[in-house]
C-alpha cells in the first residue's frame, strides 16, 4: 500500500489546505468553543473539507479519521489496516493569537504505527514530510540537520506549560546550560526531529491527530517518540486506540 502513495501528493493537499487557512487568518474571524471548551475556528472546518475531498480523490481509497470528521466507533476502526489520520489545523490557540505557529497535519497509519506524515505551517511557509524508508525532510532538505551547540535545548509548549513539565526539565541531567524554546502545535515535535532541539517532554493531554504526522518525521530522522512513564520504562506510542487521547510522551533527538 505504501508504495502506491506519492508523498508529493500529500504535501500538495496540505499546502492547499494551508492556503485556505491563510485566507481566513488574514481576516477577522469568529471563535467557537467545543464541548471541552477548546477553541474552534472556521479554518478547522474549511481545511478539513479540502483534505478529506482530496484524499478521497487519490487512487488508493482509504478511510479517514479526522479531528473535525465523523465520530467513527472503535469496533469499525480496529479493522482498518491503513487509514489517514488528519489534524486539519493544529494550534488553534496560536492561530487566534496570530503568531503563525499552527500546522496542517496529515498522517498515514498502518494498523497502529505512523508510516507517512506531512506537517505544514502555512504562515511560516515551512513543510516537513517523511515516508517510511524514504527519510525525513524540511522544505526538501534531508533531516536531521547536524548542529553543534553549547546549550541543551528543551522544547516546551507555548500554551500548555505544566508544573509536571517544569519538574521534568529541572531533573534533566546535562553538563550544558539548559535553554527553553516555546513554540506551538506539532512544530515542537518537528524541531526535535530536525535536530534544532534535544528533547520535548509532553506531560499533558494531546490527541492522536496532534502527533501522527510528526511522529512519522521523528521515525525517519532517527529521533524517538515514546510514552512517558515516571520509572523511565519506554513504551511504544501507538495509534487507533479505543480512546484517541494520547498518553504523556517524550521526544528525543537522534543520538
Amino acid at each position: 500500500m505504501l508504495d502506491k502513495i506519492n508523498t508529493k501528493d500529500i504535501v500538495a493537499i496540505a499546502k492547499e489546505a494551508g492556503d485556505a487557512i491563510m485566507q481566513i487568518y488574514s481576516q477577522d474571524f469568529e471563535v467557537e468553543y467545543k464541548k471541552d471548551n477548546s477553541p474552534l475556528t472556521l479554518d478547522d472546518k474549511k481545511a478539513n473539507d479540502i483534505i478529506e475531498n482530496r484524499l478521497n480523490q487519490l487512487s488508493v481509497n482509504l478511510p479517514i479519521l479526522s479531528e473535525e470528521g465523523v465520530n467513527i466507533p472503535f469496533h469499525e476502526r480496529k479493522k482498518w489496516e491503513y487509514f489517514w489520520l488528519v489534524g486539519p489545523s493544529d494550534g488553534t490557540k496560536e492561530f487566534i493569537k496570530k503568531n503563525g505557529e499552527f500546522t496542517v497535519n496529515i498522517a498515514l497509519i498502518n494498523k497502529d504505527i505512523s508510516v507517512l506524515g506531512v506537517v505544514y505551517a502555512p504562515a511560516l511557509d515551512t513543510c516537513y514530510w517523511a515516508k517510511k524508508g524514504d527519510g525525513a525532510f524540511k522544505n526538501g532538505k534531508s533531516l536531521p540537520i547536524t548542529e553543534e551547540r553549547e546549550v541543551y535545548r528543551i522544547v516546551v509548549s507555548r500554551s500548555h506549560m505544566s508544573d509536571e513539565t517544569r519538574l521534568f526539565v529541572a531533573d534533566i541531567a546535562t553538563s550544558k546550560k539548559k535553554e527553553l524554546v516555546s513554540i506551538g502545535s506539532s512544530l515542537k515535535i518537528c524541531l526535535v526531529a530536525e535536530g534544532k532541539a534535544d528533547i520535548y517532554p509532553r506531560l499533558g493531554p494531546t490527541m492522536e491527530w496532534d502527533t501522527g504526522a510528526a511522529h512519522a518525521i521523528v521515525n525517519e530522522s532517527n529521533a524517538s517518540l515514546v510514552k512517558y512513564t515516571p520509572d523511565g520504562d519506554s513504551q511504544q506510542h501507538k495509534y487507533n486506540k479505543s480512546n484517541l487521547l494520547n498518553s504523556s510522551f517524550v521526544v528525543t533527538g537522534a543520538q
